[in-house]
């Protein structure tokens, strides 16, 4: 696929947190673009002041004058701009294709796997940067070092979030690739687990110019799709022996200190100022490809320390003596994690907040959603986010409430979710620890919640504490590039 910098592009979703992404680098290399969104937000803000022409709003009209159109598989098929293109017979290209070919000129780094991939990337993106390498890099967050989900340098590397939710991980030829988690999710694309592998397999050895590939052997979806790869992958973890293993120190509360090893030989000690022990096999994934690259140990070390996180990643802020944290993510085995880690922030009670998301995932991963909120004191939840999915008889809201309380938990279901910030302010005590588990909606409910906190202790505004945030992305669907 070759671009032209003459054509004019039209970007559908232009405001979604991946797209959004490719855009600053079409931008960057003088594409002529325009795009739109079904609503205003912060990146449509932020590209709209770079002096790209964004419409709010879908229409057939606004596409007039595009030579090609792009589309994540986030753009219905009944949207009008697509039809649209259809029907004038335009070159139309998923948002891959597109980062493809924009990256194609340089060494890239491509991290996938079902999750953890953008902790990850932004990881070596941050080593990279610290080494004085300036890598380039389009990632699905905002990485909260740079401020920014995209940048373009013209310098050796690109490192790049590569989505596998949608298949569109094999639109990708990358010189080195990480897969950090294979589990069973995005059942609305995929058949099973089994499907997810063979795919994840085909990917990883379709590419003519690979040079090394680094999995994630904690995660058994990943050990077993190792049996099957035909090369030989570079291994990495915390609980089994690998390539690069760490060796947490302590009880990994903040700042986590932990030995890496090379093959058995010790790399030294580094150190995570980030809450999550999950984090140090993200870690370990970026510490096995910048070794690879070349770079020093104290370039490593520093990144690390310094390494600020994702915006909505376990983002910690605090209002009137109540701890809230965001994270976006919505699998069982992520949830888990984020809790296991929550207990140590403060001694107070903890309480989650979730919105159930898809029926596919909650059908197949039901048993592991009732026992992912295990430590949380009460367990609100409120009516399911279906995106787009047709309904599964017996699978709803109700199934997960019931699931949850089959494991002794305490659960309240508030099945409008405007009621939940009430519910929070009559039940909230100093101490307490909110996390709140989705997208965009529930930041900001997260974010009102903290600031009515403050102001009715006389604070002028939420106190951050760690990643503070600079306005939420579009981000409903945490899956959707």
């Amino acid at each position: 696929m070759k671009l032209d910098p003459a054509s004019r592009l039209h970007i559908l979703g232009i405001g979604g947190i991946g797209v959004s992404a490719v855009v600053r680098i079409l931008h960057a290399r003088g594409y002529t673009l325009s795009g739109s969104d079904v609503r205003r937000s912060v990146l449509t803000d932020e590209l709209q002041a770079q002096g790209i022409d964004v419409t709010i709003g879908h229409d057939a009209d606004n596409i007039q004058g595009a030579d090609a159109v792009v589309v994540s598989t986030a753009i219905p098929e009944h949207n009008p701009e697509l039809l649209e293109a259809r029907r004038l017979g335009l070159p139309i290209y998923h948002r891959s294709e597109i980062l493809n070919a924009l990256a194609s000129t340089s060494t890239t780094i491509g991290v996938t796997g079902t999750h953890g991939k953008g902790t990850v990337s932004s990881m070596i993106t941050w080593i990279l940067e610290v080494a004085g390498l300036k890598p380039g890099f389009v990632i699905g967050g905002r990485l909260l070092n740079f401020d920014i989900n995209a940048r373009d340098t013209g310098g050796e590397f690109m490192v790049l979030e590569v989505d596998e939710s949608d298949g569109s991980h094999q639109n990708f030829d990358l010189d080195y690739v990480v897969c950090n988690f294979l589990e069973l999710d995005h059942l609305n694309y995929y058949d099973d687990l089994q499907d997810i592998q063979d795919t994840m397999q085909g990917f990883i050895e379709g590419h003519d110019r690979l040079k090394d590939v680094f999995i994630n052997i904690d995660c058994q979806g990943n050990r077993d799709l190792t049996e099957a790869l035909r090369m030989r992958p570079t291994g990495y973890g915390v609980e089994h022996n690998a390539e690069f293993r760490a060796v947490i120190q302590g009880e990994g509360q903040m700042p986590i200190v932990f030995e890496a090893f090379e093959r058995g030989e010790s790399l030294g000690t580094f150190e995570l100022n980030l809450p999550g022990r999950y984090n140090v096999v993200n870690a370990m994934g970026a510490i096995a490809v910048a070794k690879r690259l070349g770079v020093e140990h104290d370039a490593i070390a520093n990144a690390l320390r310094t390494y600020k996180g994702l915006e909505n990643r376990f983002t910690i802020e605090q209002g009137g003596g109540v701890t809230i944290v965001k994270d976006y993510n919505s699998h069982p085995t992520c949830m888990r994690k984020v809790l296991e880690s929550a207990k140590d922030i403060t001694p107070g009670r903890l309480i989650s907040v979730f919105k159930p998301y898809r029926y596919t995932l909650i059908k197949y991963l039901q048993d592991e959603y009732g026992a992912a909120f295990e430590g949380s004191d009460e367990v609100i939840i409120t009516t399911m986010y279906a995106a787009n999915e047709d309904p599964i008889p017996g699978v709803d809201t109700q199934l997960v409430v019931d699931k949850i309380r089959a494991n002794d938990l305490n659960v309240t279901h508030i099945p409008d979710q405007t009621q939940i910030t009430a519910y929070l302010d009559r039940t909230v005590e100093p101490g307490d620890k909110v996390i709140f588990f989705g997208g965009d909606d529930f930041f900001r409910m997260a974010d009102a919640f903290t600031a009515g906190l403050a102001q009715r202790a006389g604070a002028s505004h939420p106190e951050p504490v760690l990643g503070a945030d600079v306005g939420s992305p579009r981000q409903v669907d945490p899956e959707v590039p």
